[in-house]
Order: C-alpha cells, then structure tokens, then sequence
C-alpha cells in the first residue's frame, strides 16, 4: 500500500487500515499488562496485585509524558510527511528521539530517588509499601526504554506504517508474558520478577524498532540534521500540552487512588483487576482517536481539510460499534473476568469492588470513544487549547467528586465520577470543534501546505 493512503483513500477505509494496527498492537500491549497483574495476583498474592495496583497512578504518569512527547512529535512529522518535505521530517524524528531520551534518563533518576516518599504520601497501605516500592524501582532503571517504545511507536504511525508497532507490540506483549510466567513460577522472584520481565522486553522491542526505523528513514529522499532546535520549538507547542494533560490527569488518578487506598487492600486489589480491564477495554477508542490525530494531521499538512470531517463522522461511527461490543461483554461475563485476576476464591470484599466497577462502567465506554475522536482530530491539527481545557474539566470533576464523596459515602463514587468527566471533555471539545477554528492551527510553515 501506498505511504499516503491516508490522505487518498475514502476517510473509513483509510482510517479502518491504519487503525485496526494501533488497536491490535495496544491490545497486545494491555494483555502483557494485565498478564503481569493476572500472574502476580494468582501466583504470588492479592498484596502483589494490590502493590501492582498502587503503584500503577505514578507508573502512568512517566508513561503520560512518553505518550504526550510522542503525540508531539507525531503529529509535526505527520504534517511534514503529507507537505512532502522529508528533509525536515527526518530532522524532526531524530530531534524528538534524542530530546525525550535525555528527558526519560532524567525522570528515571528522579523516580528511583523519590518512589518510597511518593507511595508513602499516597496512603500506601503498609502490608503492601515495600512490594510497591520493589516493583517501582526495577520499573525507573528501564524508564528509557519505556520511553524509546512508545515514542517510535508514535513515530512509525505518523508515517502512516502502523503495522511496524504492531509486530513488536506483539513480540514484546509475548515474550513478556512468558517472562512472567517463567521469573515466577520457576524463579520464585516474586513481584520483581513481573517488573523485570517487562523491562526486559520492552528494551529488546525498543532497540529493534530503532533499527528498523533507521532502515526505513534511508529509502526517503532527503538529507537531514541530527538535531534541530527550530524543529523543537514547534513539536513542543504540541507536546508540551499533551504532556501536561495526560500528566495532569495522570495526578489526578493518583489522587483518586489515594482515597481508595485508604479502603485497604483487598478493596484496593479487586480495584486494581478492574482498572486493569478498563485499560483494555479502552483501547479501541484510543487506538481510533491517534489514528485519526495521524490522519487529520495529514491531511492538514496536504491541505486538504474537507477530508478531515468526513473521518471524524466516520470515526464516530468506529466508535459506537466498538462501545456496543464492550458493554455486551462486560455485562454478561464481568465475574469471570474478575477471577482471572483475583481467583474464585478471592476475598469477598476484592470480588465485589471489580464486579461493581466493571457492571457499572459498561454502559458509558462510548463517552470516552467520543472524547478520544473529538480530542484526536484538535491534536492532529495542532489545536491544543480547548484540548488542554477540555481534559483539565475532566480531571477536576473526577477527582472533587472522589475526594468528597467516597469517603463520606463509599468506594463507589470512585467511578460514579467518571462518565461525568468524560461527558463533559467530550462537550467542551466537540463545540470548540463545531467553531472550525481549528483549520488554521497547522505547525509547519504554511510554505509547505
């Protein structure tokens, strides 16, 4: 298939090709995930599961800023890529490579110096602290490698190659479920074990995608510099907005899992197994909101803006179908899905806390698919503003309302909070979308349009 199908075929086909990659390979990418918590659960205890679980609200704010780092780059090199000027798209890749590998040395640093006091302010239980803090510190040593993953994850879709991902995805999500299993059932290593497992792959899956991003970088035309600041400053008008909304929500949630800790930690545990399953269960609508910040931002760098409605009507409608699916399976089958974390025999109250989330949170999957579109079409065109806005609102509710009421009144205004946020970052955003003032927020040159 031609490099720029994005930008040539019907907006459905083109979205469905380039997405059904992103969300296959993020599926693997969950699978691992939730094999790490599956296996630490069943295999070592729920206080294992419970410090996977605590740990997870800081875990996913150093993958926040992998992720926003990688949007930013994302998107300047989809822009360049549908103008046709490779040379400063190359130059832009290896910026953002080098830029965001300093920066994930830094935070790894930062985050083996400081995990003990930040899980011990974010109410921790005790009989859980030290596995937390374990797990944690095995997780900052392979933080570059974390960060590497996913921005040339980001990198190779915004060249509109999304399959590449996908077969490391799949080879790393593999390897690192067999690692698992093999540190913990033959090693005995315990939780470390399910830590370096992932280290392990996800460093293999990032050497390799280097090297096969630096194969594919020598068919394009065009010299390039190894290092730009004039590249930089544009991708960080980008970057810099997602890294603060997904970190910010990302403290958010951490926050929000500060209340639940307090619960203890068989509460915590069945929470952690059904976060786990929401991860995955959003998949899809993320998956379909970057394809479509891939293809807006395409499309805008090759001025074809007509083009960028008719794909978000038709990633909508991507959507709905996947949110049907969803509520279907976790209402008829949330309690097995549980016990594949927690066991049958796992404590009641842990039992209960999945199923109620997982019974309750179906029904309301396809708000975040709308958020994620709308949110993904303002991204690809550069449009960070009402973004940032958007998601701050989301945040505020969700963690006001956790705070307050949850416990005054139960675990279950934990997620009582969550369609709210998510219902109100879809409205903010899709009326600033309806202004069409986001058609002239491109961030290259107009020279190139």
């Amino acid at each position: 298939m031609n490099d720029d199908y994005l930008i040539q075929k019907k907006p459905f086909h083109a979205l469905l090709i380039f997405s059904l990659p992103i969300i296959i390979g993020n599926l693997f990418q969950q699978t691992y995930t939730m094999a790490d918590s599956a296996i630490a659960g069943r295999f070592v205890g729920e206080r294992a599961l419970a410090a996977i679980g605590a740990s997870y609200s800081l875990t996913n704010i150093f993958i926040c800023v992998a992720i926003g780092g990688g949007i930013g780059a994302s998107v300047m090199i989809s822009q360049y890529f549908g103008a046709r000027n490779f040379a400063k798209m190359k130059t832009a890749i290896y910026t953002a490579l080098i830029t965001f590998l300093i920066i994930s040395i830094l935070l790894g640093a930062v985050g083996l110096l400081l995990s003990r006091s930040i899980m011990t302010v974010l109410n921790t239980p005790d009989d859980t602290l030290d596995m937390a803090v374990e797990y944690l510190n095995i997780y900052f040593i392979g933080l570059p490698f974390l960060f590497m993953y996913n921005v040339l994850s980001s990198i190779f879709n915004a060249l509109g190659k999304s399959r590449i991902p996908l077969a490391f995805l799949i080879f790393s999500s593999l390897f690192n479920i067999l690692l698992d299993w093999i540190s913990v059932t033959t090693f005995q290593m315990g939780i470390a074990g399910v830590a370096w497992a992932t280290l392990v792959a996800q460093g293999i899956s990032a050497l390799l995608s280097f090297a096969v991003l630096k194969a594919q970088l020598r068919k394009i035309a065009g010299s390039n510099h190894v290092f730009s600041g004039k590249e930089l400053l544009p991708m960080a008008k980008i970057a810099l907005p997602s890294i603060l909304q997904q970190s910010t929500v990302s403290i958010g949630m951490m926050l929000v899992q500060s209340v639940i800790n307090r619960f203890g930690s068989e509460p915590l545990a069945g929470f952690s197994a059904a976060m786990r399953i929401e991860s995955m269960c959003i998949v899809p609508m993320i998956g379909i909101g970057n394809a479509l910040s891939s293809y807006t931002a395409q499309n805008i760098g090759a001025g074809r803006n007509d083009r960028v409605v008719r794909g978000y009507h038709a990633a909508t409608g991507m959507v709905i179908c996947c949110a049907i699916i969803i509520c279907a399976v976790l209402e008829a089958f949330h309690r097995p899905i549980i016990e594949l974390f927690l066991g049958k025999s796992g404590h009641a109250a842990a039992l209960e806390t999945g199923n109620s989330y997982l019974m309750f949170m179906g029904w309301f999957f396809c708000l975040i698919g709308f958020k994620m579109t709308v949110d993904g079409l303002l991204r690809g065109a550069g449009d960070m503003k009402m973004f940032t806005i958007a998601n701050l609102v989301n945040l505020t509710i969700r963690v006001v309302l956790a705070m307050t009421l949850a416990p005054r009144f139960g675990i279950a205004f934990v997620w009582y909070a969550v369609p709210l946020g998510w219902f109100a970052n879809w409205m903010i955003s899709f009326f600033w979308y309806r202004t069409g003032k986001w058609q002239s927020r491109s961030i290259i040159s107009p020279l190139f349009l």
